[in-house]
């Protein structure tokens, strides 16, 4: 059996404490896991919150011992001390070192799949780091260019068109060609690596109730209703653009597997909603898997009783269950 790689994102965050609380929670939860950081990193922390756990320096990735938190250090130069809160650049090329060890061991298959703590892209910018974040780094080391966006919780899933830009810039963004690629995307991962045998999808309308026929904006039938006939001429289950304002409601929500939304908020907005601080974040078309938390780095919680490790077990559980339907 193959371990999943984890990382502990930004070490002054809480990535360090959701793994150790994770642990403590459920510790055999860590037994396929190697997390890709500095021992210390954890065990500074785990000093810090008082968690007596088991953890051990593995010379290579790999599964180490049942029980215990498996550790794989792939930047040995980096030793400065962390202070909790503080993002200091002594650490920022450990980060991103350790990314990018997790997302090799998964191109090389010896990892199944990798889990992502949160970065604090702020500092991490400020040492040459020429991303966004996670997901455009990962698409970089894998030489792919299209990436789409998931997230789940209980009872919804959504996947986006646009990401992070203004909500003015959002309309010229989209067209028929990149929709229709993110619809191929989404229904290929949710059958190949969620095991849905035949995916039910739901396209968002960008407009008040879907255009209303083209009295409130064009975008559902110049772009998105084209995008939709491609895809069913494809083989795709995948609706018309539908309204917002009932699309997520729960009766609605019984009826598909995903709903495409066309920007940020749309679908970020129910989904924090139905599952804050549960939700799972899952970058689809990447050769490679890769779940992550939901939050952020929480520095103003960071190394205190306040943290919740439930978005990072959810994402691990996702990950070995997307790794499993894959094999």
């Amino acid at each position: 059996m193959k371990a999943i790689a984890l990382t502990l994102g930004e070490p002054a965050g809480i990535g360090p404490d959701c793994v150790l609380r994770a642990w403590l929670q459920d510790p055999s939860l860590l037994d396929h896991i190697c997390v890709i950081a500095p021992l210390y990193w954890l065990k500074d922390r785990a000093t810090l919150l008082g968690i007596h756990a088991s953890i051990e320096h593995l010379d290579h990735f790999g599964i180490g011992s049942k029980g215990v938190i498996s550790c794989w250090n792939p930047s040995p130069d980096c030793t400065a001390p962390i202070q909790v809160g503080e993002p200091r650049s002594a650490t920022a090329q450990a980060v991103v070192q350790c990314i990018e060890s997790a997302a090799k061991q998964c191109l090389a298959q010896q990892a199944t799949a990798m889990v992502t703590a949160p970065i604090e892209k702020a500092i991490l910018k400020d040492n040459n780091f020429d991303f966004p974040g996670h997901t455009e780094f990962l698409a970089h080391l894998c030489e792919q260019e299209k990436v789409v966006m998931m997230l789940e919780c209980d009872g919804l899933r959504i996947a986006l068109l646009t990401i992070h830009i203004a909500l003015s810039d959002v309309p010229a963004k989209l067209n028929t060609p990149d929709t229709l690629e993110t619809i191929v995307i989404v229904e290929k991962t949710l059958r190949e690596q969620l095991g849905i045998e035949t995916p039910r999808i739901a396209m968002c309308g960008l407009n008040p109730h879907a255009g209303e026929q083209g009295y409130f904006g064009d975008e559902e039938g110049r772009i998105l209703i084209p995008a939709c006939q491609q895809a069913r001429d494809l083989g795709i289950q995948i609706t018309n653009p539908e309204s917002a304002d009932t699309l997520f409601c729960a009766s609605k929500r019984q009826s598909y597997d995903l709903v495409i939304c066309c920007y940020h908020d749309q679908g970020l907005i129910p989904i924090k909603i139905l599952g804050f601080g549960d939700a799972v974040n899952v970058s689809m078309g990447l050769p490679i898997i890769r779940t992550s938390v939901d939050h952020g780095v929480a520095l103003d919680i960071a190394g205190t009783s306040a943290v919740s490790c439930s978005s990072l077990i959810r994402a691990i559980y996702l990950a070995s269950l997307m790794s499993g339907a894959s094999a």
